[in-house]
């Protein structure tokens, strides 16, 4: 246990590294060369998304066996996201006022790994939908950032997310790659405060652990 909690202690520093230094001297550094902000600040989310979520996700079933530690990573950085939001003060680096998808992201990670190992005493079923949401949505985001210059939706992007996606939800046979093609049909879609981060992860989640 003891050994876990340093691990988890290891990656939120890694992680909050990534997002309180690292991401800022991306933004500063491309925003002096002319770069427009929200564009840097997009591609700061999706870097996040990668390398955090995503890399953490991966790392999870390989150094924990208590399925509470990192569900409590989770909401740490849950409450971590949504404070800068509360007290009107946002990491202007990779946050914008009308959008706190990130605190949505951290919460349904956390979600989807604690119910796979619960209910199914399989990590994977979790981390999947996870790496759908932190991978294959951040590769949809860099796509879209990169041809359109602004947050927005277009098929490339989710034609990108496929193609990430397929390869990963191959862990799971034919429901993780039946998995795949739904979440990167839903990421297309979003409906006020149920975004991407939730339907994606939710999506895939149902469709993993179904018993088919």
């Amino acid at each position: 246990m003891l050994l876990e909690i340093l691990y988890a202690s290891a990656l939120l520093l890694w992680i909050l590294f990534l997002v309180t230094f690292l991401t800022k001297k991306i933004y500063h550094h491309y925003v002096s060369k002319g770069i427009k902000k929200r564009v840097v600040i997009y591609y700061n989310r999706k870097i996040i998304h990668i390398f955090a979520g995503g890399l953490v996700a991966f790392l999870t079933p390989f150094i924990f066996t208590d399925v509470c530690i990192p569900f409590a990573m989770s909401i740490i950085l849950a409450m971590v996201s949504y404070l800068p939001y509360k007290i009107g003060r946002i990491n202007y680096w990779y946050q914008v006022p009308e959008n706190k998808f990130d605190v949505h992201f951290c919460i349904m990670w956390g979600l989807s790994i604690l119910l796979g190992k619960i209910i199914f005493n399989n990590w994977w079923v979790g981390v999947v939908p996870v790496l759908y949401m932190s991978v294959g949505d951040a590769v949809t985001g860099i796509v879209r950032n990169y041809m359109f210059g602004k947050r927005t939706k277009s098929w490339w992007g989710n034609l990108a997310m496929l193609a990430v996606c397929v390869p990963i939800g191959l862990t799971l046979g034919l429901k993780g790659v039946l998995a795949a093609v739904v979440a990167s049909i839903l990421e297309h879609y979003e409906y006020k405060w149920i975004d991407d981060n939730i339907i994606v992860p939710l999506s895939s989640f149902l469709l993993v652990s179904a018993p088919i």
